[in-house]
């Protein structure tokens, strides 16, 4: 593992050969303008000489798996920084989708057990766990918008400022109130969308309908597709773009 990287905390290229099988495995980071790219690979040595992988269960940590998780992760903070990734190192890999147990008590004090099945998550204050057949799919799901790794880190950044909300650190309340003044009501007409769309046999969004779930998964949701199909999101989500480009397309302080 990381023949290429042999002191961690000194940051090398990627070797030519990687970077470019990264390049051509996942066509929405080779379609970035040519300055993004160079700056995408700096980025992602730094990210890999920063983190610490593991793989869960036997999966093997190879150059190929940590590139690829790097060069998309490092995405979301082109601009914003590495700093926004200073709060944790571990980034868990497991082959492929895992279970969850899940306990959860309602309103009325009634303890809930259930599985989820996850594809990925991000834990306040500690590691990233990530499928790998989801993250080595996310060539292909480009299309529909999905990108595990950009989920899950745009998470990490949701996070900075206490439990995920739906919104990212910002410097000032006007500020937050702004973003969720978009960002609440493009969440709140997805959320109906997907409830006519299951319930009603409506026509279902292009979106995933896991964003519906809760403000936090939407943003995590929009961010993830507008980084790898922009002209797709910007059809349904005009607004909604504009306000991530602010954002993400912007330096800011952590």
């Amino acid at each position: 593992m990381f023949g290429w990287l042999r002191n961690r905390r000194e940051p090398r290229a990627i070797p030519d050969t990687l970077w470019r099988a990264t390049l051509q495995h996942y066509p929405f980071l080779a379609a970035r303008p040519e300055t993004d790219v160079h700056k995408l690979r700096a980025l992602a040595g730094q990210f890999i000489a920063g983190k610490e992988f593991h793989g869960a269960q036997g999966f093997t940590i190879t150059d190929e798996v940590a590139v690829a998780i790097a060069a998309q992760a490092v995405l979301p903070v082109m601009q914003l920084g590495l700093d926004w990734y200073d709060d944790f190192v571990g980034i868990v890999v497991h082959a492929d989708e895992v279970v969850a147990r899940r306990v959860v008590t309602d309103e009325t004090g009634v303890v809930h057990h259930y599985d989820e099945v996850l594809a990925g998550e991000a834990m306040e204050g500690g590691p990233v766990m990530l499928s790998w057949r989801d993250v080595a799919g996310a060539g292909e799901t480009a299309q529909q918008g999905y990108n595990v790794v950009i989920h899950e880190f745009v998470h990490k950044i949701d996070m900075r400022d206490g439990a995920p909300d739906g919104c990212p650190p910002l410097p000032t309340r006007a500020a937050r109130e702004a973003w969720l003044a978009v960002m609440r009501p493009a969440w709140e007409a997805f959320r109906e969308k997907v409830i006519i769309a299951e319930r009603f046999g409506g026509e279902a969004p292009w979106l995933d309908p896991y964003g519906a779930q809760s403000i936090d998964e939407f943003f995590a949701v929009a961010a993830e597709a507008w980084f790898v199909n922009r002209p797709r999101f910007d059809q349904d989500f005009a607004g909604l773009s504009a306000l991530l480009e602010g954002f993400f397309s912007h330096a800011a302080a952590p």
